[in-house]
């Protein structure tokens, strides 16, 4: 208990599946958190829970594809909290098709979302959290933007550029005292995957060479984001934390 105690935690996309995992371990373990979603209902609902078990939670309504909304919920943060010490950008959106099926829309929106939206709080967060002294920023990639699939194109384009842009932003940031990592996701059981993974055969299809033949729990991967926004990690920066089961091994 405790790792990040007192810590100010920033999490987009807080609402449902992954991000309300990030949100729920990090207020387990001491985190202030402003937790940031679409879904208004969810995200308060997400908000109470953390503050039922005794902890500090806000919930900002927020299109993390605006930049107007980014410099507002940076605004509520640190006039709610203070500071910024943990900036977890989560949000993403999906879109399966192939190259031929994929419109310039399709791919406007999913590139909006994962990675214009995430260089905004990138952005947009430097000023707050160098006023507290430095912070970790972490950047929810993909094993889709290190491994090549079918009918992802948009998807792994926009986490592809995460992971590099993850990197430039280290080398960028590290005089600032801020540590900017990336996390690398395999195959996880959310609502997002829940109708494919009811077959199978598609579980099958979808784990592809993980060696380990199971879907990873959200929580999973959130030790992970733990982990990096702890001082555990202080000596991590443009660092890839890959979860994937083995995914990527083979």
């Amino acid at each position: 208990m405790g790792r990040v105690q007192d810590k100010v935690c920033l999490v987009t996309g807080g609402a449902a599946g992954m991000g309300r995992e990030h949100v729920l371990l990090l207020a387990e373990e001491g985190g202030r958190i402003v937790l940031t979603d679409l879904n208004e209902e969810a995200g308060q609902a997400t908000a109470a829970e953390v503050k039922a078990k005794g902890g500090e939670a806000i919930f900002v309504k927020h299109d993390v594809a605006s930049e107007d909304d980014w410099k507002m919920v940076i605004k509520t943060a640190v006039d709610t909290f203070g500071q910024i010490d943990v900036l977890v950008n989560n949000a993403g959106v999906f879109v399966v098709k192939s190259i031929q099926e994929t419109t310039a829309v399709d791919w406007d929106f999913v590139n909006n979302v994962n990675t214009k939206g995430l260089f905004f709080g990138v952005k947009h967060v430097l000023p707050a959290m160098e006023k507290a002294g430095g912070g970790s920023i972490i950047n929810i990639s993909s094993i889709y933007g290190i491994a090549g699939a079918s009918n992802a194109s948009a998807y792994q384009a926009s986490k592809g550029a995460v992971r590099i842009f993850t990197k430039s932003a280290a080398v960028e940031y590290a005089p600032y005292n801020i540590r900017v990592n990336s996390v690398h996701p395999g195959v996880i059981a959310t609502a997002m995957t829940a109708e494919i993974m009811a077959d199978k055969e598609a579980t099958e299809a979808l784990l592809g060479g993980a060696i380990i033949r199971r879907p990873a729990e959200p929580k999973e991967v959130s030790w992970g984001v733990l982990f990096l926004a702890t001082d555990e990690s202080s000596y991590m920066t443009g660092s890839e934390l890959v979860i994937d089961g083995g995914y990527t091994a083979t």
